[in-house]
């Protein structure tokens, strides 16, 4: 069985998809001194969970739910997020550092195409949602 990665969380809001609202956290934010340390660090996340008629009868807002994807869905995430951007950049510094030879001037428009990149990516927002899906299960 593929692996996957599993959140914890509360639903907020349901119809046809349910909103989950997760908190994720770093190692840690599970420790007793948290309190006192100032690297503890969690974030909350909304998440949008496909749900089956089945499960839309049985669950409510207030349930307690485990968020599951695919660790495959969760590299295309972390591809399309950050090392595809990274890619990019390297490629137009090292094309531009060699073509006009200036690398302030290459810099810039090196940056300037991963911002590039972040606004077509935002254009393919819902055929990427539909590629990258969460599951629930009721704890």
């Amino acid at each position: 069985m593929a692996s996957t990665i599993q959140h914890d969380g509360i639903i907020v809001a349901i119809d046809e998809a349910a909103k989950v609202r997760i908190i994720q956290s770093d190692a840690c934010s599970a420790c007793r001194a948290k309190s006192m340390c100032l690297s503890a660090d969690s974030k909350e996340k909304m998440v949008t969970c496909e749900v089956t008629p089945e499960q839309r009868d049985t669950l409510h807002v207030g349930d307690k739910v485990q968020v599951i994807a695919s660790e495959r869905m969760g590299w295309k995430a972390v591809t399309l997020a950050y090392i595809l951007p990274f890619v990019v950049l390297m490629i137009v510094l090292v094309a531009l550092d060699f073509s006009i030879g200036n690398e302030a001037l290459a810099g810039v428009i090196a940056l300037c195409s991963v911002g590039v990149y972040y606004i077509v990516l935002s254009f393919f927002r819902e055929k990427i949602g539909k590629k990258i899906q969460f599951h629930l299960i009721k704890t």
